[in-house]
């Protein structure tokens, strides 16, 4: 009787390791896919010389093609931030005005090496557009403007394959924007790949 129950468990496992070996991603192409990965952390704006940090939070949407150890990517993303300054008395005497960062829209591409099978090292870069807005308070009134500044992006990072479809990253992003704007951030992510 265990001989028949052994031979049974034996020609199942033989079954169903075939349909196993195909659900697992080939070794050689770990990290190629469509990705969506959500971020967040620091975000340090500059602006002439003056800077705030806030936090910064949103999402990174990508595909990415892996030949050898060797990943090539694009990606596109979208961010928010808390970063914010207000100044007092800046034209007559009770006035504030509050400066904002808003949505941050970027688009580029990435590429990588694989180290230790399981970790992406990858440097990135693109264009990115941020949204600036200002309120001007002066008693009762208060006048809104906005204004959306192009820039470039460069950035490197790590990404890990926590589990077969989850990724985990550490990135580090500096964004220049006309207007003698700046951005640095840290940002660490989570996401899915498919």
């Amino acid at each position: 009787m265990r001989f028949l129950i052994a031979s049974a468990l034996m020609a199942s496992a033989a079954i169903a390791t075939p349909a196993l070996a195909q659900d697992a991603p080939a070794p050689d192409k770990e990290f190629q896919g469509f990705k969506i990965v959500g971020n967040t952390g620091i975000d340090r704006v500059n602006a002439g010389g003056d800077g705030e940090t806030g936090l910064s939070y949103g999402g990174t949407v990508g595909y990415d093609y892996q030949a050898g150890k060797a990943v090539f990517g694009i990606e596109g993303g979208i961010d928010g931030s808390t970063t914010k300054r207000c100044d007092s008395n800046v034209v007559v005497a009770g006035d504030e005005l509050c400066a904002r960062t808003g949505r941050d829209l970027y688009v580029g591409g990435r590429i990588g090496a694989v180290v230790g099978g399981k970790a992406l090292l990858y440097v990135k870069g693109g264009y990115t557009n941020a949204r600036a807005v200002a309120d001007y308070t002066v008693g009762a009134t208060t006048t809104k403007t906005g204004d959306n500044l192009d820039g470039v992006r460069a950035g490197a990072g790590v990404e890990l394959n926590v589990s077969r479809n989850i990724v985990g990253r550490v990135e580090y992003r500096y964004s220049n924007y006309e207007q003698d704007v700046s951005r640095h951030q840290a940002l660490v992510g989570l996401g899915v790949k498919f």
